[in-house]
């Protein structure tokens, strides 16, 4: 059994809720319900209605997660969303920056089949993901020892969000496309390529997790 298989809230088939998003849709699914049925009875809580039901239909858009086929490639994308920056490192590494929107899949993916060398948590502010000073932002740093060596993935909180939701643990494998972990609402996802690899995207661009490819031939 895969740990893609069980999402923590039920769904319908076909429909994938996120695993870790049940303290958010649980709660905005129930207020939804009792102002519907609120709304029956009162003028006010018709008036409520509206806007809960928005919310809890937000939310299962935010925290949708859909099925995805690893598309042909070395290295794919780890995330949905913009090509913020690239950054060549000192150490020959270049680092691909993707700023997710509150309208992305929040859901990451392995880039690559390997096994989790380490996964490090590191405390931190929680400024927007596209201002420079996120640098300092709570993030989560994955290493994956794969078949072209080692591969850094930095899952980046941003301004309106608090947690972080790991799939994995340090020692399990990993296949291609796999999911990782969940962001909660608006941030970043950096992937470090190792040296002497070309990133074959644009700033600017849009990638998807699983799909994107990165890399050069």
């Amino acid at each position: 059994m895969t740990h893609d298989s069980h999402p923590d809230v039920p769904a319908r088939p076909g429909i994938r809720m996120a695993k870790g998003s049940a303290p958010w849709l649980v709660p905005a699914c129930a207020i939804a319900g009792a102002t519907v049925l609120a709304g029956r009875r009162t003028r006010l809580g018709r008036a409520l209605a509206v806007p809960a039901v928005g919310l809890a239909a937000g939310m299962a858009w935010f925290f949708r997660d859909p099925d995805r086929s690893p598309a042909n490639g070395r290295v794919l994308s780890s995330a949905d969303g913009v090509v913020q920056s690239i950054d060549p490192q000192p150490d020959g590494r270049t680092r691909i920056a993707v700023f997710m929107n509150p309208l992305n899949v929040h859901v990451n993916r392995a880039p690559l089949a390997g096994v989790i060398k380490r996964v490090e948590h590191r405390p931190g502010g929680f400024r927007p993901a596209f201002d420079k000073d996120s640098e300092r932002n709570e993030r989560l740093i994955w290493t994956f020892e794969t078949e072209i060596g080692e591969i850094t993935v930095v899952q980046i909180a941003g301004a309106m969000v608090r947690r972080i939701v790991p799939y994995f643990t340090e020692g399990q494998k990993v296949e291609q496309g796999e999911r990782i972990g969940l962001i909660r609402f608006g941030s970043r996802v950096d992937v470090y390529l190792p040296a002497g690899i070309s990133p074959s995207v644009a700033i600017g661009q849009k990638v998807r997790a699983g799909e994107t490819r990165l890399d050069h031939d």
